[in-house]
């Protein structure tokens, strides 16, 4: 069970080989969590992942999961609740992409697609599900601003993420008052292995700084988080550019 600042004893974590998530469950560990279950493609990186978290004090265990796969979401996350409660699932699986080969080869853009989108969708509603039946927990969705308006230079990415996030709100709606917590949590760029070679841009933060972000949103039963929290002045500020003007700024 959870804390009465709102931190979890256990963790599921979808997408078990992301930085983000995994500097997540490290400061959960040090806090609290002394569960974890990292759910992702069976991979030597998966279970250096496990070895890892086991190092900080951790009972870890690996599970089979493929956001690609819907079909097997519930029998593979059914089985982690199976075994016991679960105090928060972090949904943190996604692909960045190549903007410029998807825009050229459409099934690698229905791939991000099917993976920030439809993959987390069922996913999501799975542990929703199961995390509604049980009676408490939180799930908490990576997100991100590149959702909060279409660039030229990601907006695929950024419609997969612009979809996830609405779905999320809406689910956060659905389940209140059930004692299911849902947060969304929206980073800007993230210097991290996906990011690698990127462009950075103006507020970059780090998977530390979204795991503290993380942390501070469970306590305060927070329903959004963003990373940095200046985004959020400066996002609000660029939904309402012009389109006209918006296609000239340096974004």
């Amino acid at each position: 069970m959870k804390d009465a600042f709102g931190l979890p004893q256990s963790l599921l974590v979808l997408g078990g080989t992301s930085e983000i998530a995994l500097a997540t469950a490290r400061r959960l560990i040090a806090r609290r969590t002394r569960t974890v279950w990292l759910a992702g493609r069976p991979s030597p990186a998966l279970e250096q992942a496990a070895v890892q978290l086991r190092g900080h004090g951790a009972d870890v265990h690996t599970v089979a999961f493929d956001a690609l796969d819907p079909d097997a979401h519930e029998t593979a996350l059914g089985k982690v609740f199976a075994e016991s409660d679960v105090d928060m699932v972090l949904l943190a699986f996604g692909i960045l992409g190549d903007q410029a080969r998807d825009e050229r080869e459409p099934a690698w853009a229905v791939r991000v697609a099917q993976t920030n989108y439809t993959g987390a969708v069922s996913a999501a509603l799975v542990s929703a599900r199961a995390l509604q039946t049980q009676g408490h927990g939180s799930l908490v969705v990576l997100s991100s601003v590149a959702g909060e308006r279409a660039r030229r230079n990601n907006f695929i990415y950024g419609s997969s993420k612009a979809g996830l996030d609405v779905f999320t709100q809406g689910l956060g709606d659905a389940l209140y008052g059930t004692g299911v917590h849902v947060m969304v949590v929206r980073p800007g760029f993230v210097r991290s292995k996906m990011t690698a070679g990127l462009e950075e841009t103006p507020l970059a933060t780090t998977p530390e700084a979204v795991a503290t972000a993380v942390e501070l949103g469970l306590r305060r039963r927070s329903e959004t988080v963003w990373v940095p929290g200046t985004l959020r002045v400066v996002m609000s500020a660029l939904r309402h550019v012009p389109r006209g003007l918006f296609r000239r700024l340096p974004l």
